[in-house]
């Protein structure tokens, strides 16, 4: 069950996003079908022999699982949106049959242990602690092994043929057993789960808004008055000089606004595409370079939009719109062939999220773009670069066009770093942009296309939705 929510969230993704909304959904889902399934195997178990019905409950289970993966493909292309119904449908589709089957087992398990009532809370708590460590090593085995090894649907297979095998070998076996009891060997249970919710409930907080996705503060630059940096869960996200939007801090928005400067002449304005919102740097910047440009930012977070209109001086209007919601969704809503500039900034906390770093990610993103126009993404990654090198191939999978800015010490792999992939389906203006990054980038900067690419690049595989181990190749 816990391999089938994990990866349920994965499959999902795509169609409705992964929001706080999405994940609630498929928790929720998945206890509503642990309750039901439980309910109705104990009522079973009390009606019929338990032996009779345990196989048959796996089986089905195999069989529910294998259907999983095509049933969510096709309804995902239904419900896809943001809508909640949708998201709980969706959800349904994924969980509820297969996990309610697998919930029903329990039930039957402890009527068949239950041979003497003196130990019934010996067998209770046993088969309980047998649950909870398997639910555990499924937790940690798929988010730290399967998820980085194979593709989702691989693994909803390999889940459904190991349920079925097991049920059919199940079924051989209860037929050899006879009616004497087994042993009986006593677990010893301890809970501690309440003295860490206590904890939890009166730690303080260092947020100054805790939004539903992050923990957000805003810090005062000591050194220069209008200087403010938004800080989400204890790292620098965004800096914004209330006095100066041309003012830009960090090294990657100084890139990005290099090829900006080069997407269209000085002070032409432009359509331009941002994914992720965070303290609205990059929008205020081309505002005051570019004034009548057309900006859209499609940012998760309304929380923290709230949040830079208070804070960090952000005004919305005709010129700037905010579309609170998932990238992807939301991207797919976007006027196909009118942005100029798209720029790909959105993180949970210090990665990429995986649905927007995927093949399909990038063709969506390629069709909300003009022919000449350019497509900058921020990315972060550590020694030995494992998630920039795929990221990397990914976007080239798309688009014919591609280079790689970062810092020399980044790209040799010495340091973790931020990386910006430019990437276009008409020729780069390669030389351009190194002019300009010459004039405006203070520090030292490198810029890969070509061979040199090619050979950092290597033969990494391609990222997409049904594989892309985000967390797992930044994590190595």
């Amino acid at each position: 069950m816990l391999v089938l929510e994990i990866v349920a969230q994965r499959l999902i993704g795509p169609y409705v996003g992964l929001t706080l909304q999405t994940t609630s959904s498929v928790i929720a889902m998945a206890l509503a079908a642990i309750a039901y399934g439980a309910w109705a195997g104990g009522w079973l178990a009390d009606r019929r022999d338990p032996r009779t019905m345990l196989a048959p409950a796996l089986v089905l289970a195999g069989i529910a699982t294998a259907l999983t993966f095509p049933l969510i493909r096709y309804a995902g292309e239904i419900l896809r949106g943001e809508a909640a119904v949708g998201v709980l449908l969706l959800t349904a589709l994924a969980v509820v049959v297969p996990a309610g089957l697998l919930s029903a087992i329990s039930p039957m398990v402890v009527k068949l242990q239950l041979s003497d009532l003196r130990r019934t809370g010996q067998v209770v708590g046993r088969l309980s602690g047998l649950g909870t460590l398997g639910g555990i090593t499924a937790t940690l085995g798929t988010g730290f092994v399967l998820v980085a090894t194979l593709p989702s649907r691989v693994i909803m297979l390999s889940l459904a043929v190991l349920l079925g095998v097991g049920g059919l070998a199940l079924g051989w076996h209860l037929r050899r057993l006879d009616s004497a009891g087994s042993r009986r060997v006593k677990v010893a249970a301890a809970v501690t789960g309440l003295v860490g919710a206590g904890l939890t409930a009166i730690a303080p907080t260092p947020c100054d808004v805790e939004t539903a996705y992050s923990c957000a503060s805003v810090v005062a630059d000591e050194n220069r008055p209008g200087g403010r940096t938004l800080v989400l869960n204890a790292g620098d996200h965004s800096y914004v000089d209330l006095d100066d939007p041309r003012h830009l801090e960090f090294e990657y928005v100084q890139w990005i606004a290099a090829v900006a400067d080069v997407a269209a002449p000085a002070g032409q304005p432009m359509t331009a595409l941002h994914l992720g919102g965070g303290g609205f740097t990059l929008p205020k910047y081309l505002a005051a370079t570019r004034p009548g440009s057309s900006q859209t930012v499609l940012e998760l977070d309304g929380q923290l939009v709230d949040l830079d209109r208070a804070e960090l001086g952000l005004e919305t209007g005709p010129e700037l719109e905010v579309v609170v919601g998932d990238a992807r969704v939301s991207l797919a809503e976007q006027p196909a062939g009118r942005a100029d500039l798209v720029i790909g900034d959105a993180f949970g906390d210090l990665v990429v999220p995986w649905h927007l770093a995927t093949r399909e990610m990038a063709v969506q993103v390629r069709d909300a773009m003009t022919g000449t126009a350019i497509y900058a993404q921020n990315v972060i990654d550590y020694p030995p670069l494992m998630f920039i090198r795929a990221e990397t191939a990914t976007v080239q999978d798309v688009f014919p066009h591609v280079a790689l800015i970062g810092p020399p010490s980044g790209l040799a792999g010495e340091e973790g770093a931020n990386f910006v992939i430019v990437a276009s389906a008409a020729p780069l203006p390669l030389a351009e942009i190194r002019a300009r990054m010459a004039q405006s980038v203070p520090g030292p900067v490198t810029m890969l296309d070509g061979a040199e690419l090619a050979a950092f690049v290597g033969r990494t595989r391609v990222l997409t939705d049904d594989y892309a181990p985000v967390d797992q190749l930044l994590s190595r």
